[in-house]
């Protein structure tokens, strides 16, 4: 994927980091034939920019146990979309949370350790104050999948 305002040097030092957070400085500028200033400098402005927005790790959650992968479109009222939302990303099960276009709805993604975890959290969806209906669809395969945007 190519982006406007960046030249190939930051390109290549975002791709390295997309493959491997881990890399140090000194590593990247081996593998881009830079100083270690020269790439730190280059990673700051990344970061000031808001082109780089923090580091992480990618976490597989299979082996970390939760093994049921869940998606639900959740319709909400209008006026407590928002209310609803702050509610839904403060419960740990959830991993993402989006509103949607078109009629008032969010779409969310959640992880859990069983089928049964699931389906007790999606009775309690069914009880929150403004929620006026909730689809789900449990994760069968995945074959492509990102925690951020590769370059």
């Amino acid at each position: 994927m190519q982006f406007k305002n960046l030249d190939e040097v930051d390109r290549k030092i975002l791709k390295f980091l997309s493959e491997n957070g881990r890399l140090s400085n000194a590593e990247l500028g081996r593998l881009l034939n830079l100083t270690r200033a020269a790439v730190r400098e280059r990673i700051n402005q990344l970061i000031d920019h808001g082109i780089i927005d923090r580091f992480t790790i990618v976490v597989n959650p299979l082996k970390a146990g939760k093994m049921v992968s869940m998606y639900f479109n959740i319709n909400v009222e209008w006026s407590k979309i928002d209310s609803i939302a702050e509610k839904l990303f403060a419960d740990q099960e959830i991993t993402n949370v989006y509103q949607m276009s078109g009629h008032p709805h969010l779409h969310v993604h959640a992880l859990f350790d069983n089928q049964e975890q699931g389906n007790h959290y999606m009775r309690k969806l069914q009880s929150i104050d403004g929620i006026q209906s909730v689809d789900s669809e449990f994760l069968i395969t995945r074959y492509k999948e990102r925690g951020a945007l590769l370059l």
